[in-house]
């Protein structure tokens, strides 16, 4: 069986607007300085913590759960203001599926959210599961997300295929003994995904279903 596990954000959608939106708004909140969306491409990750930890002044890191709280309630209604589809994924997908891949989300964003955005802007695609961020299991590049995911699947010959925009995507892959597709038009480039070692770069995602159906 051939399993397609995607990360969420800089893999399937752009979302980075609606994440800097949210943080920006928490800052201005705080009374601290705010960052331009080119920044935040290299704070998100890591889940929506260590986001805002990383977006406040070097010496205010003890309001990381402030920030945190003013992101979630502004997040909570502007979670699709911005955030769309990457070009060609919909195809991407539908080709995928209809080859018999299962499709499954394995993301560090809160797990509310995830489902939230898939459920609106993926609504026609069956998952094996939707998986995020959560206390109940550590965060990517640990493996517990995937083995989560590897627990709906029947035992057998299954290549599975994790597909990520990051380093984390890739360690993840790595520590889970899976294959790695790295999305180039992501958040933080070709160079970082390459560094990390990725199996394969997808240039676009009209790539993703030719290397898993190769």
């Amino acid at each position: 069986m051939l399993i397609a596990i995607f990360d969420l954000d800089g893999t399937l959608a752009d979302t980075l607007y609606d994440l800097a939106d949210a943080t920006n708004h928490g800052l201005i909140k705080l009374g601290y300085p705010t960052h331009p969306y080119e920044s935040y491409k290299y704070f998100v990750g890591n889940g929506v913590k260590k986001l805002c930890e990383r977006a406040l002044p070097d010496d205010k890191k003890a309001d990381t759960d402030t920030l945190l709280g003013y992101f979630s309630d502004y997040y909570g209604s502007h979670y699709l203001d911005k955030t769309k589809l990457y070009p060609h994924m919909k195809e991407a997908l539908t080709l995928l599926a209809d080859n018999g891949v299962k499709l499954a989300i394995a993301t560090n964003k809160p797990q509310d959210f995830a489902r939230s955005i898939v459920k609106e802007l993926l609504p026609e695609f069956e998952f094996i599961k939707i998986l995020g961020g959560c206390s109940e299991r550590p965060k990517k590049p640990d493996t517990a997300i995937i083995s989560e995911i590897m627990a709906e699947v029947p035992d057998g010959n299954n290549t599975v295929f994790m597909i990520g925009d990051s380093n984390v995507d890739v360690e993840t892959a790595k520590n889970a003994g899976l294959h790695s597709i790295g999305c180039a038009w992501g958040f933080r480039g070709v160079d970082e995904l390459k560094n990390a070692g990725a199996d394969f770069i997808a240039e676009t995602a009209d790539d993703i279903p030719r290397f898993i159906l190769r």
